[in-house]
């Protein structure tokens, strides 16, 4: 009976010993997806406010690029417009007269 004793108090002392090891590699596992995560936030926060500063120089460049073509837009005439159509179908109209006098 002893002996039984003996064995079973191995066998406990080593199921210990291996659930310590796992217990210390969880821990430290742990630990390092801490620190990972730690690192990946930090990362997160670092970013945006690169990207604010570049889209921020982005909208100014846009705006003045608008203002530019607002402050060097040609003011459309629309007389000059119907003019010029009416001049090109007056040639249209030339044209097909002296084609017919040539026939």
């Amino acid at each position: 009976m002893s002996f039984r004793i003996t064995r079973t108090a191995e066998d406990l002392a080593q199921t210990i010993t291996a659930l310590s090891q796992r217990l210390v590699k969880l821990e430290q596992r742990q630990e390092a997806l801490e620190l990972q995560l730690r690192h990946q936030q930090q990362n997160l926060n670092a970013v945006p406010d690169e990207e604010i500063s570049t889209l921020e120089g982005v909208e100014a460049l846009l705006r003045e690029t608008r203002e530019l073509l607002e402050s060097t837009a040609p003011m459309p005439e629309p007389e000059m417009a119907e003019e010029s159509s009416q001049n090109h179908a007056w040639g249209q109209e030339a044209e097909t007269e002296a084609g017919r006098d040539v026939a």
